[in-house]
């Protein structure tokens, strides 16, 4: 379908369905930064100290638990980096890219799950590894739990990681919707 130009009518009755709804005109197009920031040497150390604080405080931990999306047990995970050629990432959900190491993280607690994986992907990174397996589980017999937790997790903590260029579901034979198959970064010293 071919738009037609706009015309100085169309323009003028737009504006004007605009104003009848309760749109008004912006005087200037630039943001509003608030209130200036206080430069002072006793609020640049006030900074200073919070931030050596809470980094003292918080875990050496590279991912983080906020906003994590539950996914159903038999949720396919999916995830490639905008940039990754098509034919790559069909060849991982394939299965064609063969892993060179597995992780199980069945058993583990979410803190402990979450530890076991960042070393395994900062070790796969040193052995520059390709491909890797992670098998999360899908915590059917867990009553409690609503949703497969570390799955949920798994899938949150991988889209952060910086050295992970793709990740999705494995074929059945190595896990199916239990494990996921991550695609790792091998140049460069992203971590």
């Amino acid at each position: 379908m071919r738009r037609r130009p706009s015309t100085d009518e169309d323009i003028s009755l737009f504006r004007q369905a605009l104003e009848e709804v309760g749109v008004q005109r912006l005087n200037t197009n630039r943001a509003d930064p608030g209130k200036p920031r206080n430069h002072s040497r006793e609020a640049l150390a006030e900074r200073r100290a919070a931030a050596i604080d809470t980094s003292s405080t918080m875990s050496a931990s590279r991912t983080s638990d906020g906003r994590v999306e539950a996914v159903t047990p038999s949720a396919f995970l999916d995830f490639s980096v905008a940039d990754l050629p098509y034919r790559t990432h069909a060849q991982l959900k394939r299965g064609r890219i063969p892993w060179e190491a597995g992780l199980d993280l069945h058993g583990y607690t979410l803190n402990e799950a979450r530890l076991e994986l960042e070393q395994f992907l900062i070790d796969a990174k040193a052995r520059r590894s390709r491909c890797v397996l992670v098998v999360h589980g899908k915590a059917r017999n867990n009553a409690m739990d609503s949703y497969p937790v570390i799955k949920s997790h798994v899938n949150a903590w991988l889209r952060e990681w910086p050295s992970v260029l793709a990740f999705c579901s494995a074929r059945e034979l190595d896990g199916g919707t239990g494990a996921v198959y991550v695609l790792l970064r091998r140049r460069g010293d992203l971590l």
